[in-house]
């Protein structure tokens, strides 16, 4: 019974969602109907043509200077450019997750839980895993050009983390990278104060963005990405390595 009452619930939510898209009242409020918008006039446009602030001009890959900004990936202009002050409170949220996990594990010493592998298995495991270092880190420094950026980036790198945890009987996460969790999110509030003295707004990019589709462009884009990258790897990796150790017995 409860599921055909559900069933009857949805069905009826879904003919007033249609019901609402298709009114004739919406043309009176001055709102056009679903489908008969015109995507110029709306803001997303604005983040394809690189002109949320200004009239830049036509874009084109590979020739446009000093665009107002210059990432080839439109997701990166918004991420990490128009809005990088929310990617900044998704690092933050991250950070308050990760912290919170490990203090349900339990704090005290702890150490490796012994596990035992085939040597062939573990060659093999270290070469894909410095394979997966480099692939994570060429993602989040190429987050302006192609699909990508510091999280999936970030996301690589714990991935590799996870396989040496697995098949390595005595590894532990390296101190570097307890540094790198903590300074990153540092080094990503310093950039948005420096953006505040020279521009007078938090986190606006002050670096010039060069050439669309070059390496070197963006601004401040693939800074933050590096950043946000290698913030992500550290914390999913200490993450994973507090899931595989035991507290020593006293």
């Amino acid at each position: 019974m409860k599921k055909v009452v559900a069933a009857i619930i949805a069905f009826l939510f879904f003919v007033m969602f249609v019901s609402i898209l298709n009114s004739d009242s919406k043309s009176l409020m001055g709102i056009p109907k679903f489908g008969e918008v015109n995507l110029a006039e709306r803001v997303s446009s604005r983040y394809i043509s690189k002109s949320v602030s200004e009239d830049a001009g036509e874009i084109i890959y590979g020739e446009t200077n000093n665009a107002e900004s210059g990432s080839a990936n439109m997701v990166t202009s918004i991420v990490v450019n128009y809005r990088s002050f929310d990617t900044l409170g998704e690092v933050t949220v991250l950070f308050i997750a990760t912290t919170g996990v490990a203090i349900l594990i339990g704090g005290g010493k702890r150490q490796r839980l012994a596990i035992s592998v085939n040597p062939i298995l573990k060659i093999s495991a270290r070469i894909i895993v410095a394979l997966l270092l480099v692939f994570g880190v060429y993602v989040f420094t190429h987050g302006h050009l192609t699909p990508g950026g510091g999280f999936p980036g970030g996301t690589i790198i714990a991935a590799s983390t996870l396989l040496m945890l697995v098949v390595e009987d005595d590894k532990r996460v390296s101190k570097l990278l307890k540094f790198l969790e903590g300074s990153m999110g540092f080094l990503y509030v310093v950039i948005g104060i420096a953006g505040l003295i020279i521009t007078g707004s938090f986190l606006q990019n002050f670096l010039p963005t060069g050439t669309i589709g070059n390496l070197f462009s963006a601004g401040i884009a693939p800074v933050v990405y590096s950043i946000i990258g290698l913030k992500v790897g550290a914390e999913l990796s200490g993450l994973l390595d507090d899931f595989f150790a035991e507290e020593e017995e006293k």
